[in-house]
C-alpha cells in the first residue's frame, strides 16, 4: 500500500536534540547532542542547578531551545568519553577499577549518601533497561502482534532512543501463565483470516538478555551480561500480581535443598509457567533466560573474560528480576563448565516483596547474591505483600518475631531482599502534587529522582537527565514546564493516508523471533530438561 507518511518513529526519537548541559572550562553553556541528533536519555554529569529549579521559586522552567547551541561532538548518552567522561565520574578508569563495588561486593557501603557519582550512573543506566521493556512492547490492540516486541533484537536499543549504549540484545523473553486465560481480547484477532488472527493467545514480551560490546566491555572492566525485565501490562500479568500465597519454591521446579524456602506463588507461575502449544512459549520465561545467561557465561569465560550478571526490573519485573538472579545462582548459571563464576547482582526499581525469611537468607547468605533496591517512599507497590494478612511493614516487626511467626507457620511473611535506597518524590520542585498512585510508581519518575538525589537532607539537583521523560507515559511534571502528558506515541498513532486520500491503519509485519536451536543443550547442562 502506497503511502503519503514513512516516518513513524516513536515519538522519542523525533524530539529535539538538546537534553543536557555541560559547562565548559571557558564559561559558556553549550548543548550536547547524539551525533544523530537522536536525545539520548542516559547520562552522569557534574550536578548543578539553575536558580530557578530551587523549590520555593515562582517559575521552575526547563532550558529553552531559543537559548542553546547544538555540536556535532561524538557523544552518545552517558557513554561519553575523553575529558566529559572525567569530570562526570564515568571514566573508563573508575568504572574498569570499581565494577565490583559497584556491583554489590561490599553492599554499597558508603556509596548511598551521599550518593557516588559513578553508581548514580550506573543505577539509571539499568533503570533506562527496564524502561526500554516498556517502550518496546507493542501496546496497539488493533495489531494481531499486540504484546509483541516492536522492534528487532539487531536495532533494539537504537528503536528506543539508547543508541550507543554499547549493549547489544541477544534474545528476547517470552511469557505466559499456567492460568490459561487471554491476555488481549479483540474480535479481530478471532478471525480465520491468518493475517488477522492475533500472533500468540497467552504469550507476552516481557525483556530480554544483552551483552556488553567489546567497547564497552574495556571501559567497563567486564564483560557483562544484563537481563531486564517489566512490568506489569497483561491480564496475566495482573493475575500474577494478585496472587500473594506463599509456595516453596522448589514446587515451581527451581531447584533448592530447603522445602522452607517460599515465594509469591504468582511471580513463580509466570516466571514458570509454559504452554507446550505456543511457539514462544513451548519453554518458560526462566527456561529461555537461564539458558542465554549460561550461553553467554560460558562463552566469555572461555575467552578468559572476567563475567558478571546484572539482573533489573521494574515493579513486577522486579519481581522477576528478584526471582531470576536467585535461580542463576541456585541452578549454577552463572558458572561455567571450568568452574568460573560471575558475581549476579540486581538492580531493583519499585518491586514488591518476593519471599519469606528463608528465601532472604538463601538469597543473600548462601547464595551470595546481590540486590540494590531503588524505592520512591511514597509509592505503595513496595510495601506488599506484607506481613499478617499481607498489612504490615517487616520494619514495624523485631526480626525475631518475624522468623519465629514464619518458622512456626503463625502467619504469612514477606520480607525485603538486599539494600534500600529510598527517595521522595517531593523533594523535586520539577514534580507536582497529585493523587495518582500510578505517577508514584512511574519508573521515569524513579529515574528522574536518581539524577537530582545527592544524599538525605541534601537539596536535590539534576545532574543532566531531561525532566520531559517523566511525562512520557505520565502526567506528573508541573503544568508549567509546558510538557504534555502522555507524549510518546506513533505520529497520529500509526494511522497513514492511502493514495486514494483515506486515513487507515496499514498492517505491519513483525518478526517475532523464535527460540535458539542451542537453548536444549544448555538447559541440558543445567540438568533442567533430560539428555
Amino acid at each position: 500500500m502506497a503511502t503519503t507518511i514513512s516516518n513513524l518513529l516513536p515519538v522519542d526519537l523525533r524530539r529535539p536534540a538538546l537534553l543536557f548541559q555541560h559547562q565548559h572550562s571557558t564559561g559558556q553553556r553549550r548543548w550536547l547532542s547524539t551525533p544523530n541528533g537522536a536525545a539520548s536519555t542516559l547520562r552522569s554529569r557534574p550536578c548543578e542547578l539553575p536558580q530557578q529549579h530551587r523549590r520555593g521559586s515562582r517559575h521552575h522552567a526547563l532550558p529553552s531551545a531559543s537559548t542553546t547551541t547544538t555540536t556535532s561532538s561524538s557523544v552518545v548518552g552517558d557513554m561519553e568519553r575523553g575529558s566529559l567522561a572525567e569530570q562526570s565520574g564515568r571514566s573508563d578508569g573508575q568504572l574498569t577499577a570499581r565494577w565490583q563495588e559497584l556491583h554489590g561486593s561490599k553492599n554499597w557501603e558508603g556509596l548511598l549518601d551521599p550518593i557516588d557519582t559513578v553508581l548514580r550512573g550506573e543505577l539509571i543506566r539499568y533503570g533506562e533497561f527496564a524502561q526500554a521493556c516498556y517502550d518496546g512492547f507493542d501496546y496497539d490492540r488493533f495489531s494481531r502482534y499486540c504484546g509483541t516486541c516492536r522492534y528487532p533484537p539487531a536495532t533494539f536499543f537504537r528503536d528506543v532512543g539508547l543508541d550507543g549504549v554499547g549493549y547489544e540484545v541477544t534474545r528476547y523473553l517470552y511469557a505466559t501463565s499456567n492460568a490459561r486465560l487471554p491476555n488481549f481480547t479483540d474480535y479481530k484477532h478471532k478471525s480465520d483470516d491468518p493475517d488477522a488472527r492475533l500472533w500468540s493467545e497467552t504469550a507476552s514480551f516481557i525483556g530480554f538478555v544483552a551483552v556488553s560490546s567489546d567497547e564497552e566491555t574495556a571501559r567497563i572492566g567486564r564483560r557483562d551480561v544484563a537481563v531486564a525485565w517489566r512490568g506489569t501490562v497483561t491480564r496475566l500479568e495482573w493475575l500474577a500480581d494478585l496472587t500473594a500465597i506463599p509456595k516453596p519454591v522448589s514446587q515451581f521446579g527451581i531447584p533448592c535443598p530447603d522445602p522452607a524456602v517460599k515465594v509469591e506463588s504468582g511471580f513463580a507461575e509466570l516466571y514458570t509457567g509454559k504452554d507446550t502449544g505456543c511457539r514462544w512459549c513451548r519453554y518458560s520465561a526462566r527456561e529461555q533466560a537461564l539458558a542465554e545467561v549460561r550461553r553467554l557465561v560460558e562463552l566469555y569465560h572461555a575467552r578468559g573474560e572476567e563475567v558478571s550478571v546484572t539482573i533489573t526490573g521494574h515493579s513486577l519485573g522486579s519481581a522477576l528480576a528478584m526471582l531470576s538472579a536467585f535461580d542463576v545462582a541456585e541452578t549454577g548459571a552463572n558458572v561455567s563448565t571450568d568452574g568460573k563464576k560471575a558475581p549476579v547482582c540486581v538492580f531493583s526499581y519499585s518491586g514488591p516483596r518476593v519471599g519469606n525469611t528463608r528465601f532472604k537468607d538463601r538469597f543473600e547468605r548462601d547464595l551470595g547474591v546481590k540486590a540494590l533496591r531503588i524505592i520512591n517512599v511514597h509509592d505503595k507497590v513496595p510495601t506488599v505483600p506484607g506481613v499478617f494478612f499481607y498489612m504490615l511493614d517487616e520494619k514495624l516487626i523485631p526480626e525475631p518475631i518475624l522468623r519465629a511467626a514464619d518458622a512456626l507457620g503463625l502467619a504469612v511473611v514477606y520480607e525485603h531482599l538486599g539494600v534500600e535506597l529510598a527517595l521522595d518524590h517531593k523533594v523535586s520542585p520539577f514534580l507536582k502534587d497529585t493523587l495518582n498512585p500510578g505517577c508514584y510508581h512511574n519508573l521515569e519518575a524513579h529515574l528522574h529522582l536518581l539524577d537530582g538525589y545527592q544524599g538525605r537532607a541534601q537539596p536535590f539537583q539534576l545532574c543532566g537527565r531531561d525532566p520531559a521523560l517523566v511525562n512520557k507515559a505520565a502526567d506528573f511534571l508541573r503544568d508549567d514546564h509546558m510538557v504534555p502528558p502522555e507524549w510518546r506515541q506513533d505520529e497520529n498513532k500509526g494511522m497513514v493516508r492511502a493514495e486514494d486520500g483515506r486515513w487507515v491503519l496499514p498492517p505491519r509485519h513483525r518478526e517475532v523471533h523464535q527460540h535458539p536451536e542451542d537453548i536444549e543443550q544448555h538447559l541440558q547442562q543445567l540438568g533442567l530438561i533430560a539428555n
